[in-house]
């Protein structure tokens, strides 16, 4: 009997073992794969759980969530528009939540339902063997000397140059993408589309590019520079969420605390992003160190369906 009452009860203890195991999180991000490669792996070494990651643009991440409405499995959202994160919130599927790690984030890179991974800035980046001068600002790029040369990102398909679109508009209406075009600049698909061709030599320079991507390229020994206009620019942070329908939101809260601890900021900065955090150091440029072009993001996106009209009536043919 003794030993039968020992088996039972260390059958027992096995199976609440199981049922308590640690179970997986599943994060859906934007952005560079190395970086969310790098954060799973330490968040899982210093925790033990496991993380199950769908990685690409913010479109397609969108668009795998909608398609899994009815069985959604996604816990932390990272994505490349801030936008997400003020649509998801008012469409109320983020878990409130503030993080001891966000201490040191600026008020404006989190709210009480998401806090800033980290921000890129959107900048010209240009090939120094191309045989251009070096810009300076955005309206050279619709000098002579760049004829032909220039890619600028689609911003129906890059949230954060549909933001610069906006922002420029919003300082002096439509004349800077009239003579843009006027001097043969290009349309060219998403961020990576508009700057491989810069990269290549088949264009100068990229009117919008995602700074930390160049500045990766640039760390490998790629031809490229990157330049943060003086008359201004818009920053793009990354904010990550968790969703309301996480059946892990205690691992989830985790995760977002180590994305935010002095080694998952260490990460973020390892790939070129500024880090969210004040305090953390980087070997680029940062928000301080930039002039920041204000925008409404709300009167912005109310108009979007008129701003990317008005583009494309512009690069059209």
């Amino acid at each position: 009997m003794r030993i039968s009452l020992f088996v039972a009860s260390a059958l027992a203890g096995l199976a609440l073992s199981a049922s308590t195991a640690l179970a997986d999180i599943t994060v859906y991000t934007a952005g560079p794969a190395k970086l969310i490669e790098d954060l799973a792996a330490g968040f899982t070494a210093s925790t033990g759980v496991k993380v199950n990651v769908f990685q690409a643009t913010t479109g397609k991440v969108m668009a795998r969530i909608e398609s899994e409405a009815a069985n959604p499995v996604v816990d932390v959202l990272i994505s490349a528009s801030w936008d997400t994160a003020t649509d998801f919130a008012k469409r109320g599927w983020l878990v409130p939540y503030t993080s001891p790690n966000a201490a040191k984030v600026p008020d404006f890179l989190k709210t009480d339902s998401a806090v800033a991974q980290g921000v890129s800035a959107l900048a010209i980046a240009w090939n120094p063997k191309s045989g251009t001068p070096k810009p300076a600002d955005w309206s050279d790029l619709a000098k002579p000397e760049y004829k032909d040369l220039v890619n600028i990102p689609d911003p129906a398909q890059s949230g954060s140059s549909f933001e610069l679109t906006a922002a420029l508009e919003g300082e002096s209406g439509w004349k800077l993408f009239e003579a843009l075009k006027g001097n043969g600049a290009a349309v060219a698909g998403a961020n990576a589309e508009a700057l491989n061709p810069v990269l290549q030599g088949a264009k100068a320079a990229v009117f919008g590019a995602v700074d930390y991507i160049s500045l990766a390229g640039r760390k490998k020994g790629e031809s490229i520079e990157v330049i943060f206009p003086a008359s201004g620019t818009v920053i793009a942070p990354r904010p990550m969420m968790i969703l309301n329908w996480s059946k892990q939101q205690d691992d989830a809260k985790r995760f977002v605390d180590y994305v935010l601890s002095d080694e998952g900021q260490a990460k973020v900065a390892a790939t070129e992003l500024m880090p969210a955090r004040a305090d953390i150091k980087a070997d680029r440029p940062l928000v301080g160190d930039l002039k920041v072009l204000k925008i409404d993001a709300d009167a912005v996106y109310s108009k979007r369906k008129d701003t990317l009209a008005k583009f494309n009536a512009i690069f059209a043919n």
